[in-house]
């Protein structure tokens, strides 16, 4: 990592900082420390769910799926990611929540990076 280059398995990587790969959250000097981007490998077993509703967002965000059946919800609708590759995006100031359906896989990427979204592990 000496060298500003960081090469890794999202897979392997993920499992050590709840999913995210990228963002505000890495050590200053890790080539994975951004202040503008969040980029996050999410592996949800069957039932996972989002405990509390996101409120008040302050970024915009992507998520793709990878595979698996995922469920997004927005106020006033429910958006169902079921083929690889399906994707929804929001802006700021839409509240969200989500539920595994089945054993799902999810790239997730959030603009800008910012602090104080991250639900408290059990």
């Amino acid at each position: 990592m000496d060298d500003g280059v960081y090469v890794g398995n999202a897979g392997e990587d993920a499992a050590l900082d709840r999913g995210w790969l990228l963002g505000h959250f890495k050590e200053a000097g890790d080539p994975r420390h951004s202040e503008d981007v969040e980029i996050k490998w999410g592996v949800h077993p069957p039932g996972d769910r989002r405990e509390h509703w996101v409120r008040g967002e302050e970024r915009t965000a992507l998520l793709v799926l990878v595979s698996g059946r995922f469920r997004v919800e927005l106020p006033g609708r429910s958006v169902l990611l079921e083929r690889q590759g399906d994707y929804v995006v929001w802006g700021k100031g839409v509240d969200h929540s989500w539920v595994a359906e089945e054993e799902s896989v999810v790239l997730t990427v959030r603009w800008p990076s910012v602090p104080g979204y991250a639900v408290t592990q059990r």
